[in-house]
């Protein structure tokens, strides 16, 4: 089975643990889309797509994923497990609520 979310593995954190990075557009469905567009009707202050991270890292959070601060990989969240496969199927079901 070929994985449908692609990780790149990053520096291990502070504690030697392995990180996993994805990124946040595996987390987002049509109606996060539509919420993100009805939020900047009522605020165009910040952007579409930031608001869609936003959503994005609201979710990841919920399965204990984080904003990804390195510049070379814009928009990403980063996991600290060792096996990707596991937080894949959350995401995976994530998206799908």
């Amino acid at each position: 089975m070929k994985n449908q979310i692609e990780f790149t593995r990053v520096d291990c954190d502070s504690c030697a643990n392995s990180r996993f990075v994805c990124h946040f557009f595996n987390f987002i469905n049509e109606k996060d889309e539509e919420k993100a567009k009805e939020l900047e009707k009522i605020n165009p202050s910040r952007s579409y797509i930031s608001r869609l991270y936003d959503i994005a890292v609201s979710k990841a959070r919920t399965i204990n994923g984080s904003k990804y601060r390195a510049k070379h990989y814009g928009g990403g969240i980063v996991f600290t497990t060792p096996n990707p496969e596991e937080i894949e199927k959350k995401i995976i079901d994530l998206k799908n609520k």
